[in-house]
């Protein structure tokens, strides 16, 4: 399995669009495509329908060597043993945790991603000790059309001042790359571009072809 140190190009069965189609047919066609990490996010749907959509991606993700993130739910992640469980800056602080290894557990079962949407949330997310820490929305979003996005700044500020990985997110597809690249993102997260793409497998190998073109440093 890849270390989270080489993943760039993060993934989603997003619930929201699947549009009927089988979530593990749906993993099965994003590892083909070499996503590097893929993240099951499920909002709104109750906890036993998160865990039975976590088992049926999850044995494909294994199958594959491909990680997989649990969003919203670090219980059923350490429960199924997901190699990752995401959560947002209010599911974390406001529930109160502070350390990472509040979450994953001491010694660690899991890793953690933690969401951030400004300077001041990466620092404080930093602190807990998460694995991973996500940047955005960058742009305006459908996946989240409330929240205000972060602009092509943000991507700036983490490219000078985040050491552990980062991923820029909201708003990417292969036109919004191109920006967000420049602007010194190494790792993306992209969604409905490829969940919406008529090929997602073709779709995946392309964003891994623009990336390679800015390799790590």
């Amino acid at each position: 399995m890849k270390p989270l140190s080489q993943c760039r190009l993060y993934t989603f069965v997003d619930a929201a669009f699947l549009h009927g189609r089988d979530p593990a047919v749906i993993a099965r066609q994003l590892c083909e495509g070499g996503s590097d990490i893929i993240q099951l996010r499920a909002k709104g749907c109750p906890p036993e329908e998160v865990r039975h959509l976590a088992a049926q991606v999850l044995e494909v993700t294994r199958q594959a060597g491909v990680p997989l993130v649990i969003n919203d739910h670090p219980r059923i992640a350490l429960q199924l043993g997901a190699e990752f469980c995401h959560l947002g800056q209010e599911d974390f602080f406001d529930a109160g945790y502070r350390q990472a290894a509040q979450v994953t557990g001491c010694p660690k079962e899991m890793q953690l991603g933690l969401s951030t949407h400004g300077p001041e949330e990466a620092q404080k997310a930093l602190r807990a000790n998460p694995d991973y820490i996500a940047i955005g929305p960058v742009f305006a979003t459908s996946t989240k059309p409330t929240a205000a996005p972060v602009t092509l700044d943000y991507v700036r500020w983490a490219a000078e001042h985040v050491s552990l990985p980062w991923f820029a997110i909201g708003g990417i597809n292969l036109e919004t790359l191109v920006p967000v690249l420049a602007a010194g993102a190494r790792r993306i997260c992209v969604v409905s571009a490829i969940l919406n793409a008529p090929d997602i497998a073709a779709a995946c190998r392309e964003y891994h072809h623009r990336l390679a073109q800015f390799p790590l440093t």
